[in-house]
């Protein structure tokens, strides 16, 4: 069988639906990932065949419509998923031509499309194939479809429809007990950590007796502020008897580097993250569930409106801290990462969405339902 994979603009996106399309692959399948020009690479490096749909990037669809116009960010959260969903909206509007000329060529059996890929149901319609959507990490929530359906009102006019096409099938890698309520139906998928790889040092999976704290804001880090933010994220934490280690890309690793106990580069996450006894992050998705996958207990500070729910959910779950606003302070992160390294119930409580995530079904298995749906 064919199947096609969208990714999103990220390379967490491309992280997520990897082991799926590599399952699918070594199960005898053909598979072609589709993705933004510049997420080919991260595809490439998967080992997965890849075509770029637009050499566009997400920040532009983000920030401008499709005249060209600026579009300002707004303030109001709910008001942001909106925006949101229209700009990942014009991502698909700008991806469909590229795709309809490549199944043209090479139509597929079934398409399966990241969380927010809307042109794989657009797509899906039109061949009348199966649609199934992948989720990325723990959750986007439904105020972004609302505004991707506004954007691509004219697309879904063109196939007869009213609304965005409903998936056939939702695989989800979100651990159910961190899933928001009222979901419906999913196919439980087991997380599985893809990252960009290097070749790895003895110190990154061995254990010393100094804790290890990672610290991160994430693979796109390149502006002063995201440097700035990081400086501050380790700052905080010059109180603790730890050693830091700073998961950042290479380009910038060299304006981070400082002090006797602080490591700094790529550091491929599955790996570290064994001989990490806390991660202090952002709340993105796919770095949460790489923390939860170790059994590693997470500080989390979001910087986005819409990642704030699944933190609150692993909080709750006692797996976390999260703060928020002015709890964001130096002091209050240092007194908290304290906290979790001297109260072994966080760790406790991380190990036991670890072995929860262990018994969900493997991506193997996810692609024989996949085989039943194209049949």
């Amino acid at each position: 069988m064919k199947f096609l994979f969208l990714t999103g603009g990220s390379p967490a996106t491309v992280f997520a639906l990897s082991p799926l399309a590599t399952a699918a692959r070594l199960a005898g399948h053909t598979v072609i990932v589709a993705s933004p020009e510049d997420m080919t690479s991260f595809v490439a490096a998967a080992g997965l065949p890849t075509v770029p749909v637009t050499d566009r990037k997400m920040l532009e669809f983000m920030f401008t419509d499709r005249d060209g116009g600026k579009l300002p960010l707004p303030e109001d959260p709910d008001e942001r998923l909106f925006f949101n969903g229209r700009g990942f909206g014009r991502l698909a509007a700008a991806s469909l031509p590229a795709l309809r000329d490549l199944v043209a060529d090479w139509r597929p059996d079934l398409i399966v499309g990241g969380s927010l890929c809307y042109a794989a149901g657009l797509l899906a319609a039109q061949l009348g194939v199966p649609f199934v959507r992948h989720t990325w990490d723990l959750g986007e929530p439904p105020g972004i479809d609302a505004g991707a359906a506004a954007e691509l009102a004219a697309e879904l006019s063109e196939l007869g429809l009213g609304e965005l096409p409903g998936a056939d099938l939702w695989v989800d890698i979100c651990p159910p007990s961190l899933r928001a309520p009222g979901l419906g139906e999913r196919q439980d998928m087991r997380f599985v950590p893809y990252n960009q790889q290097r070749a790895l040092q003895p110190w990154m999976y061995r254990r010393d007796d100094r804790p290890r704290v990672c610290v991160t804001a994430g693979s796109r880090v390149a502006h002063d502020a995201d440097l700035k933010f990081l400086r501050e994220l380790v700052g905080s934490l010059g109180a603790l008897d730890a050693e830091i280690a700073i998961a950042a890309p290479e380009a910038v690793a060299d304006e981070l580097r400082a002090g006797e106990h602080v490591r700094v580069g790529w550091f491929p996450l599955d790996t570290l993250l064994t001989t990490c006894d806390l991660i202090l992050h952002h709340g993105g998705g796919q770095t949460s569930l790489n923390a939860l996958h170790a059994g590693v207990p997470q500080l989390l500070i979001p910087n986005i409106p819409k990642m704030v729910p699944p933190c609150a959910r692993m909080t709750e779950r006692g797996a976390a801290i999260t703060l928020l606003g002015e709890d964001q302070a130096p002091e209050r992160l240092g007194a908290a990462a304290a906290e979790i390294l001297a109260t072994p119930s966080f760790r406790e409580r991380a190990g036991s969405v670890r072995d929860e995530i262990a018994t969900q079904p493997t991506p193997a298995e996810v692609v024989a339902v996949l085989e039943k749906l194209s049949h």
